[in-house]
């Protein structure tokens, strides 16, 4: 179908497409720098990675120097429409210097910002709260002891100055994400205690404003190791937000399996000053698959739509898949997470908004099911051919050419 064909069965709807794709090349997505190099990161690491995460599989072509994996992600930027973001964890500085975590300074990722203003690329920022010998036992911020405590508040103070510095020089506010894998295998007998300790550490992390930086707080539901009690539970994250107006990520691998995050996302809103989304697929449990366009991804696109939140929400990937090309990885999930968007533009907001009011849920059930069969795909299309990019066996075709270099050369 070509189109002209498809904008006219979309206006018969009442639907512009043409507003649709402008509303959709407005969107960045955070692309999460992690999927790259199977979260190794480019330091001399001295722990395991802890709290459940774990990449999984030997794909040739694994980045493995700062410089490798800015052309990996080049490459993938190349064959997105819009402009987009790289959302970086403190663990990928790019220097020849050793510090550890607590010692860390802008200097040391002054080369991403660099690259990122050739780019035209806005920065995210993480602390890195695992992979280290002071958290092998998946206690960070909570752990009991003061001293292993004041190591993880120092390293995310400076975590925060370091985004607040690239946004600065970048001219874009940097969302600065926290999350630490903090919790018990087996049953503990005072949570409340482990919490406390956890809310102290974060309010002194917190206690310096910076501009240019959005705070966010993250949490899970369980991973390996901490099957029991995860410190930093959804409840506990939802209420610190609240009470210091700042960011709540909900990353869709990090709750129940039929807990839905679109139905989510609404209910935070009223309450949070913005929210950071971490798009995922969870199978079984937190296991971070390549996001396909399913009916999750689906559903949080159009809710973020038609509740009118993408003025206050950031999205950003979150999978690391080492079974697949990790820049295929990239470029099909940002791609998914773009179609999913364009799908929610293309829907009658107000047509099945007005029978719903009224109360006409049969309508409203005959709509979304005939909605389903308009030509979404000739609009994205559309929107790849205006910026010269490929779709369908040419997309596969780029892939394999730049995968097949890649391990020639790794």
């Amino acid at each position: 179908m070509t189109y002209g064909t498809a904008k006219a069965r979309f206006a018969d709807w009442g639907v512009d497409t043409e507003a649709a794709i402008a509303s959709l090349l407005k969107i960045p997505i955070s692309v999460h720098c992690w999927q790259g190099d199977d979260v190794r990161g480019f330091e001399a690491k001295s722990g395991t990675s802890g709290g459940g995460i774990q990449a999984t599989g030997n794909h040739p072509g694994r980045a493995r120097t700062p410089d490798e994996l800015r052309a990996d992600l080049e490459f993938s930027y190349g064959l997105l429409p819009g402009k987009h973001r790289l959302n970086l964890h403190a663990c990928y500085l790019d220097t020849d210097e050793s510090p550890d975590r607590d010692a860390i300074e802008y200097r040391h990722f002054a080369p991403w910002v660099d690259w990122a203003k050739e780019q035209g690329l806005g920065l995210d920022f993480n602390p890195t709260f695992f992979a280290h010998a002071k958290a092998d036992d998946n206690l960070t911020l909570s752990h009991p002891d003061q001293g292993i405590r004041a190591f993880w508040v120092e390293h995310g103070r400076r975590s925060r100055e370091i985004a607040a510095k690239m946004g600065a020089a970048l001219g874009s506010p940097v969302v600065n994400n926290i999350w630490v894998p903090d919790g018990y295998k087996d049953t503990p007998v005072d949570r409340m205690a482990a919490r406390q300790r956890l809310d102290a550490s974060l309010d002194a992390m917190l206690a310096t404003p910076h501009d240019h930086l959005r705070d966010a707080v993250e949490s899970k539901l369980f991973g390996i190791g901490v099957e029991a009690c995860t410190v930093g539970s959804h409840e506990f994250y939802l209420g610190y937000a609240i009470r210091k107006q700042i960011l709540l990520c909900l990353d869709m691998g990090h709750f129940h399996p039929t807990e839905n995050i679109a139905d989510k996302l609404s209910a935070v809103a009223l309450s949070v000053p913005e929210l950071l989304l971490h798009v995922s697929r969870p199978m079984r449990w937190d296991s971070d698959h390549v996001i396909l366009q399913n009916d999750d991804i689906l559903q949080m696109a159009q809710e973020l739509v038609f509740a009118g939140l993408l003025d206050k929400t950031h999205i950003g990937l979150d999978f690391f898949d080492a079974t697949i090309s990790r820049t295929a990885a990239w470029v099909i999930g940002v791609r998914n997470m773009q179609k999913a968007l364009l799908r929610a533009h293309l829907l009658p907001q107000a047509r099945l908004k007005a029978v719903e009011a009224a109360g006409d849920f049969t309508a409203r059930l005959v709509l979304t099911e005939e909605l389903r069969d308009l030509p979404f795909a000739a609009v994205w299309e559309e929107v790849c051919l205006r910026a010269s990019l490929p779709t369908g066996p040419a997309l596969l075709g780029a892939l394999e050419t730049y995968q097949r270099g890649v391990a020639d050369r790794r």
